[in-house]
């Protein structure tokens, strides 16, 4: 019987570089969120591959990704622009949150161990560490909320929650823009966070509606 062949080093597939049509996606999606492309705004395909050294095809790549994200839409011979929010459209996606991550709060509440309570402890102490400079209190209030998630162990709801926190980035009206809010949030996130430590889940997730109504309402 004739010997098996051993197969050319060159025959076993390589590990693939991450496209690059998902690098310029990242790229884009931070200009977005910066505002250096506003809500609105019609995308220069021509300019941005100039800007970013890169052919018009990883472009047009990126642009579907974000457009699946719902941070860009695809207007026939017209070409791409980034999305906006509509007053419905953030109702919409607050009534969503809502839904989610009361759920996520009130699973917490019942199931967390101690070292994942520390973890929200220390996220919320940062926070109230952090009421005074506005940007870092965004960034943190975010991670908290991912947390939460995180601990509820619920993977799908995990990815709604991303997908519809990116698209509230394009909002213009920020609810922890108004004068007042920064503060609130605070006080609503102190309140959650003695529910979750007193396992009353009930509380939990009512806690966390009225967090996500009164964004609302100063997002409105």
């Amino acid at each position: 019987m004739a010997a098996l062949e051993t197969p050319h080093p060159t025959a076993v597939p390589a590990l693939t570089r991450r496209a690059l049509y998902l690098d310029v996606a990242d790229q884009l999606r931070e200009q977005i969120f910066s505002r250096r492309l506003e809500p609105g705004s019609w995308i220069d395909e021509m300019k941005l591959a100039a800007e970013l050294g890169i052919s018009r095809t990883p472009l047009r790549e990126a642009l579907k990704v974000l457009a699946v994200e719902g941070l860009v839409t695809m207007k026939v011979r017209r070409g791409a622009f980034v999305a906006e929010m509509s007053r419905d459209d953030v109702a919409q996606v607050y009534h969503l949150l809502g839904l989610l991550e009361s759920d996520a709060a009130a699973q917490v509440a019942v199931r967390a161990d101690e070292a994942q309570r520390a973890e929200l402890r220390a996220l919320h102490d940062r926070l109230e560490r952090q009421a005074r400079q506005r940007d870092a209190f965004f960034a943190t209030n975010e991670a908290f909320h991912l947390a939460l998630l995180q601990i509820a162990g619920n993977r799908w709801a995990q990815q709604m929650v991303l997908d519809l926190r990116k698209v509230m980035k394009l909002n213009r009206h920020h609810s922890l823009f108004k004068q007042g809010r920064l503060a609130e949030s605070l006080a609503e996130h102190r309140a959650l966070m003695q529910a979750i430590d007193d396992r009353d889940a009930a509380r939990a997730a009512a806690l966390m509606q009225a967090h996500f109504r009164g964004g609302l309402e100063a997002a409105a």
